[in-house]
């Protein structure tokens, strides 16, 4: 992309909805300059120019919860940008995820989207190491101990099931699936895979 397809306002500048690479979540909405979009695309660092204090600045500055960009795209028009970012942690400055779920939960994230903020949560306790979480004492653990507990929840997974088979609660079956989801990313985690590589080998055998 050139900067000769964009049609930048009046003002000089251009909205560019940033949307999470990996999930397809609508993150956020800036505005970009020509040094802005200059410095984004020859960074790899989402750019954007403050309206209101008149001056440049990289998402991330003062949180850490940078915008890595994957690629960019300009619209029909030529006067919108879309920016694919992987983002480092939450994207708005309240601390949600996005922009446009301000104060929301990760359970009120739409659909297998949550899965991605969950990962998020994971990879965030793997590095940082806190305190009295369980996910730290899992990967602590290793393989053996992370392998265990995923073949104990996909158990309970199939009593379960079967339990609903026979009468027994939907609820129990979401409950054990969710265990079994959640335990299975600490693996991918602990082994270092990344669940993109688990959803392109999906993809190769759509049917």
């Amino acid at each position: 992309m050139s900067d000769r397809e964009v049609r930048f306002d009046e003002d000089g500048l251009v909205p560019g909805i940033v949307q999470d690479a990996r999930s397809a979540r609508v993150l956020m909405l800036g505005y970009l300059s020509r040094e802005s979009l200059e410095l984004t695309r020859s960074t790899g660092q989402v750019h954007f120019w403050s309206r209101s204090r008149g001056e440049l600045w990289r998402k991330g500055d003062t949180s850490g919860n940078t915008l890595q960009v994957v690629d960019i795209a300009v619209d029909c028009d030529g006067d919108a940008l879309l920016i694919r970012a992987n983002p480092a942690g939450p994207t708005c400055h309240t601390g949600a995820v996005s922009c446009f779920d301000a104060g929301t939960t990760i359970a009120a994230a739409a659909g297998f989207a949550a899965l991605d903020d969950l990962w998020r949560v994971i990879i965030s306790r793997a590095t940082e190491r806190p305190a009295g979480s369980y996910t730290v004492d899992l990967l602590d653990g290793g393989v053996d101990a992370v392998s265990r507990k995923v073949a104990e929840e996909a158990t309970e997974v199939v009593l379960a099931a079967k339990d609903h088979a026979t009468g027994g609660p939907a609820a129990r079956v979401a409950e054990e699936a969710a265990d079994l989801l959640y335990h299975l990313l600490v693996l991918l985690a602990e082994r270092g895979v990344e669940p993109q590589g688990v959803i392109d080998v999906l993809a190769a055998r759509r049917r």
